[in-house]
């Protein structure tokens, strides 16, 4: 009977003293915010946004994110007040928080509320939810409780930035009598995208015109005329480049930076779409390539993030104030009007106006921000469209890369050299702002 006893004692003993024993922090990483990110661009990418709206899924997540950090490391500064709209956020009273974890959540609730699947994004939280609450119960409570609180706070503000307005907004009206004014363009003839994304309420930007480029040349299809010859040298480079095929080091630029997330394919009587990223979540994945060479800390993660994604919606903001000001008229049809009625772009022209260059606008502007925060020489192997096929471009610096990215529009066929290198010291005004106004790290 005694060593039935022993016996019982030596097989609960040990149970016991594993319930007296507290559980261990859960432990967040930047790999973690980095999957979180990578999650919302997946089902943002199924669901089809256009790159102004693909930027606020982005940016309003990462700000709620960053926020909660700076309550816990005085590295950081709060957006409150530096963001002239936004205010603080609710303090945190539970000592049980785990600041980081509760970043994460309120970052996976906020882009659950921009979203259009969000069975995809609940579904991924759950599953993390359930690892977290079996590590340690009382921890990922009081972090969930606070970071939803703080996603309420977030979108609460959010939907103050007329984005819900502009939903009922009248459509582009196309004037179809002036030639020099933009027309939908093959193969869907779109209507115009986001035409009252300049209401939409910035960041940074003082007004949506604050950084109006200098004028495209005037419109003429004199064939001296400086607006006929930048048409002519878009043609002209297109029939260069294609002579050679895809093994042409401009097309395979061309081809890299893409990033159109609806192009229209026709095969017989169908039509359907092949879906990519957006330009903005290019830049947001290098922005994720930056962190995880540097090897940075998961405040430092969300720092950067939160940073690229400011200056990107803000620059599209910029853009498509000119866009929709000057209404320019789009190389494919020019040239199918007046050079060559059967020539086609390497690129699916996108259904927007072409002054200025969306491409090279936010691309000035997130190269400019992440050179703050990285550095200027930072050297770094672009994965990011891997997925869709296409091989790892290697770039110098962050501006190198805002460089090429600009031109490919032009390689691309889709734009004028003017839209391209106005664009680009356009995007580079609008990352100084975001430099310049937003003190977010202590230095």
């Amino acid at each position: 009977m005694r060593s039935i006893h022993k016996t019982i004692l030596l097989f609960v003993l040990p149970m016991i003293l594993a319930g007296c024993q507290k559980s261990e922090p859960i432990v967040i990483t930047s790999t973690d915010f980095q999957n979180e990110v990578d999650k919302v661009t997946e089902i943002m990418i199924h669901d089809i946004f256009s790159p102004p709206v693909a930027s606020r899924i982005f940016a309003y997540p990462n700000i709620a994110a960053f926020e909660i950090i700076t309550q816990s490391d005085s590295s950081y500064r709060s957006l409150a007040g530096q963001i002239k709209h936004l205010s603080p956020i609710p303090k945190n009273e539970d000592p049980l928080v785990n600041y980081q974890l509760a970043a994460l959540i309120a970052h996976m609730d906020v882009s659950k509320s921009v979203i259009f699947s969000e069975e995809r994004m609940e579904s991924y939280r759950d599953s993390l939810y359930q690892v977290w609450g079996k590590q340690n119960e009382s921890e990922f409570e009081a972090s969930k409780n606070y970071g939803l609180a703080v996603a309420d706070y977030i979108k609460k503000w959010m939907d103050s930035d007329n984005y819900k307005e502009t939903r009922t907004m009248p459509k582009f009206t196309v004037i179809t009598e002036d030639p020099s004014r933009w027309q939908p363009t093959p193969p869907s003839y779109m209507d115009g995208i986001e035409p009252h994304w300049d209401k939409i309420r910035p960041f940074v930007l003082d007004s949506a015109s604050q950084f109006k480029p200098t004028p495209p040349p005037a419109f003429s299809l004199e064939k001296e005329s400086p607006f006929f010859k930048e048409l002519s040298e878009v043609y002209n480079i297109s029939e260069r480049i294609t002579a050679v095929g895809d093994d042409s080091e401009e097309v395979q630029i061309a081809q890299f930076w893409d990033c159109n997330p609806y192009v229209s394919v026709t095969r017989g009587h169908l039509m359907f779409a092949t879906k990519k990223i957006t330009p903005g979540a290019h830049w947001i994945g290098i922005a994720e390539i930056a962190t995880r060479d540097s090897k940075s800390n998961f405040n430092e993660t969300v720092y950067a993030y939160t940073k690229t994604s400011i200056g990107i919606f803000d620059a599209f903001i910029s853009c498509w104030d000119e866009k929709y000001r000057s209404n320019l008229i789009r190389p494919e049809t020019l040239i199918n009007q007046h050079i060559d009625e059967n020539w086609k772009p390497i690129l699916q022209t996108p259904p927007f106006p072409e002054y200025s260059s969306g491409h090279s606008v936010v691309s000035g502007a997130s190269a400019t921000v992440l050179t703050n925060i990285f550095g200027d020489n930072f050297k770094f192997l672009d994965d990011t469209e891997l997925p869709y096929g296409l091989p790892i471009r290697t770039f110098s610096s962050f501006n190198k890369a805002a460089q090429e990215a600009a031109i490919s529009r032009m390689y691309g066929g889709i734009h004028y050299r003017a839209a391209v290198e106005n664009g680009l010291q356009q995007g580079i005004s609008v990352g100084n702002l975001v430099n310049e106004r937003l003190q977010m790290k202590v230095e």
